[in-house]
């Protein structure tokens, strides 16, 4: 991922708070000797320097993992398209405006351990549970699906490695970037919001959402 000055994350605390808040990425495999990687999109939860996921014991991933554990976890999101001529103020010609797309992205590599044994299995869903929803009442899920917990497999990728990249027109003075912020408040369209608070943000205004609130888990173990 090419990442240019004006892109480059402004710390862990940035970086951090957005994988947090997304929650879902594409955990991606080499393996050995493979055309293309294995690529599986995935709910997980980051605990300080380690990933916690799982995924349903038939998923190709794992034969890839048993040829190489390193593996890499893409969290990209809070993206919008800007027009071109939403790059244009004051007496600019709006026909001259080069149209780009804000977003960030978040690269997390390391070494992915797998383990089978229910106990295991159930010690990552515990704390995926207590994450995703910790004012949700569930049945622990060692005693209330042991027979499941053999169809699963629990991951657990330490992390050593990070790439981050917030593209939010950080090569352009702030007059411009204001003017793009204005223009995606009054569109509001999907990703909008989450866009023009992620530029503000780069610029030291206070934001309008929550950049850590997370979708609910899925009931049944992803494919």
């Amino acid at each position: 991922m090419h990442i240019p000055p004006p892109d480059r994350s402004l710390g862990e605390s940035e970086w951090r708070t957005f994988v947090e808040g997304q929650g879902f990425g594409h955990l991606v495999a080499a393996g050995r000797g493979r055309d293309v990687p294995v690529v599986v999109p995935t709910q997980f939860v980051l605990e300080d320097d380690h990933v916690l996921l799982h995924l349903a014991a038939p998923n190709p991933i794992f034969e890839a993992l048993a040829e190489q554990p390193r593996v890499v976890l893409s969290v990209a999101g809070d993206w919008a398209f800007i027009p071109s001529a939403w790059k244009a103020i004051d007496d600019e010609d709006p026909m001259l405006g080069i149209p780009t797309t804000y977003y960030a992205a978040v690269q997390l590599e390391g070494v992915a351990t797998v383990a089978s044994e229910p106990a295991a299995v159930a010690a990552v869903l515990r704390r995926q549970l207590q994450s995703l929803q910790p004012d949700v009442p569930v049945a622990d899920p060692e005693l209330a699906h042991a027979a499941r917990l053999r169809s699963i497999r629990a991951v657990v990728i330490g992390v050593d490695a990070v790439r981050a990249k917030f593209k939010y027109g950080g090569n352009v003075d702030e007059r411009h970037r204001s003017a793009v912020i204005e223009r995606l408040a009054t569109r509001a369209g999907p990703g909008d919001r989450a866009a023009a608070d992620r530029a503000a943000q780069r610029m030291g205004r206070p934001v309008s959402r929550d950049p850590s609130s997370s979708p609910d888990p899925p009931v049944d173990p992803p494919s």
